[in-house]
C-alpha cells in the first residue's frame, strides 16, 4: 500500500522521523502553492535494516514539466520531462557518449514487465532498442541468477523510473537490473556486490532508511568498491539523513526543482523541499569533503531534478497505475547521476568516484536558492553559493565533474 501525501507534507513529515512512519494510505490534499499530490511508491519500512524506495508518483494535479518535450509525436503524449529536456538541462553528450558502458540498477523484488515497459519508453522518445536479445538489457537476481524474487508493484514503479532515467541521460549505455530478494539492506547490499562482480562500473541505488550503528559494517561489506561510481538517493523527506546515502563510499544525490528560464543556460535549478540532507550520525567524513559545519559525513554531494512538480515521464504497467505517469523523488536524480558518470567514462582502477565532483566544482551548475527544512539557516538545509546540503556542489554541466 502506498502513502499518499501533498508536497507540502513531504518535507515536514519526516523532519521528525524521516517520514518513514507516515500513516499508510492517508491522503492529504495538495495545496495551491505546490500544485500536485503525490504517493510514495513503496511502503514504509517496518523493521530496522529495511529500506524504502524514494519514488514519488504524481497522483493529481499538473506538473510544470507537463508536455515539455519538443520531440513527442504520439497521439497521447506523456507528461513530464523526457530525454531531450533532461539532456539539454544538464548539457549531456548523450548522442555520442556512453557506448560500451553498463549502468546497474539495484532495486528490491521483481518487475516482470521491466523490459517491455522500457521498450515502450525508448520507442516513444526515438531511442534505440535496449533488449535482452541485443545484449543491451540484462536482468538478474541478487546472486546473478535468473530465478527472480516475487513481484512487488511499488518497487516495480521504482524499477521503471530507474530504467527510464538511465535511458534518458545515456541512451547508448547498457543496463543491468539486479533485483534483491527483499528490501533489507543485507539483500540490497548483496545485489550491489553482484552488480560490481558482473562488471558494472556505475551502480544506482534509489532507496534509503534510518541510519544505525550497523552502517559501518554495511559500508565495508557492500559499498567499498574502488573504481566504481555508486550513487544513492538522499531521500524524499526533507532535512534529515538516510542510509546508504550517508556512506562515505557513495555519491549522495540530492534533489532540485528544474524549470526553464531566460538565462543563457535556459534552465534553472532550485532546492527541492523534499530532498534529504544533513550531517550523518555514524559515518565518518571522507577526506575529500571539506565543509566545516559537520564533523561527520555530509549529505549530499551533487543533485539533479527530483521535484514531482517538475517531474519526469515514466512508463510502467506493473505498478498501481498503468501506462504513462509522472514521477519525482531523489529516485529520479540518482540514476540520472549514475548515467552521467557513465557518459564521462570508466573510472580508473582504485579511484574514488565520489570524490570526482569535488575536484571539478566549476563543471557544475551551482544551486543557490531554496531550502528543505529548518536548521537555523545553516547550509545543511539551505542553498548557498558553493557547497550546501540539499544540492551538494550542484547539478551537472556536462560530464567533466564526473571524471577522475
Amino acid at each position: 500500500m502506498r502513502r499518499t501525501v501533498s508536497l507540502t507534507a513531504v518535507a515536514t513529515l519526516a523532519t521528525a522521523a524521516l517520514a518513514l512512519t507516515a500513516p499508510l494510505g492517508q491522503a492529504v490534499p495538495a495545496t495551491a502553492s505546490h500544485g500536485v499530490s503525490v504517493a510514495h511508491a513503496c511502503a514504509a519500512p517496518t523493521k530496522k535494516g529495511d529500506m524504502a524506495c524514494n519514488a514519488l508518483q504524481v497522483t493529481a494535479g499538473t506538473p510544470r514539466s507537463a508536455h515539455a518535450e519538443s520531440d513527442l509525436t504520439a497521439a497521447a503524449a506523456p507528461s513530464g520531462y523526457g530525454p531531450a529536456s533532461l539532456q539539454a538541462a544538464y548539457n549531456l553528450p548523450s548522442a555520442t557518449g556512453g557506448s560500451g558502458q553498463t549502468v546497474a540498477i539495484v532495486d528490491a523484488y521483481d518487475d516482470p514487465n521491466a523490459e517491455s515497459d522500457l521498450a515502450t519508453y525508448r520507442s516513444q522518445y526515438g531511442l534505440s532498442a535496449c533488449t535482452t536479445a541485443n545484449g543491451c538489457f540484462k536482468k538478474v537476481n541478487q546472486t546473478g541468477g535468473t530465478k527472480y524474487p516475487r513481484g512487488n508493484s511499488g518497487w516495480g514503479e521504482e524499477i521503471s523510473l530507474d530504467l527510464d532515467m538511465v535511458s534518458a541521460a545515456c541512451p547508448n549505455c547498457k543496463i543491468l537490473l539486479v533485483e534483491a530478494s527483499s528490501s533489507s539492506m543485507t539483500n540490497l547490499g548483496t545485489a550491489v556486490n553482484t552488480a560490481v562482480n558482473l562488471g558494472a562500473k556505475f551502480v544506482s541505488n534509489s532507496y534509503g532508511g534510518s541510519e544505525s550503528s550497523s552502517d559501518a559494517t554495511y559500508d565495508s561489506s557492500y559499498f567499498n568498491h574502488p573504481g566504481v561510481a555508486i550513487t544513492v538517493s538522499s531521500g524524499d523527506n526533507g532535512y534529515g539523513v538516510e542510509y546508504p546515502a550517508a556512506s562515505r563510499y557513495v555519491t549522495a544525490v540530492g534533489g532540485t526543482s528544474l524549470k526553464t528560464s531566460s538565462t543563457t543556460r535556459g534552465w534553472t535549478d532550485t532546492v527541492w523541499s523534499g530532498a534529504g540532507s544533513g550531517c550523518s550520525t555514524y559515518d565518518a567524513k571522507p577526506s575529500w569533503q571539506k565543509d566545516s559545519g559537520c564533523a561527520n559525513r555530509t549529505v549530499a554531494d551533487v543533485s539533479a531534478v527530483a521535484d514531482p512538480n517538475t517531474g519526469v515521464a515514466v512508463y510502467d504497467t506493473y505498478g498501481q497505475g498503468s501506462g504513462w505517469m509522472v514521477f519525482g523523488g531523489t529516485s529520479a536524480s540518482s540514476p540520472l547521476i549514475a548515467a552521467t558518470y557513465a557518459l564521462a567514462g570508466s573510472p580508473s582502477a582504485g579511484s574514488t568516484p565520489a570524490s570526482f565532483p569535488y575536484a571539478h566544482t566549476s563543471a557544475l551548475y551551482d544551486v543557490t536558492s531554496g531550502s528543505n527544512g529548518s536548521c537555523s539557516g545553516s547550509y545543511l538545509c539551505t542553498a548557498a553559493t558553493g557547497y550546501d546540503g540539499p544540492t551538494g556542489l550542484g547539478v551537472p554541466n556536462g560530464t567533466a565533474a564526473f571524471t577522475g
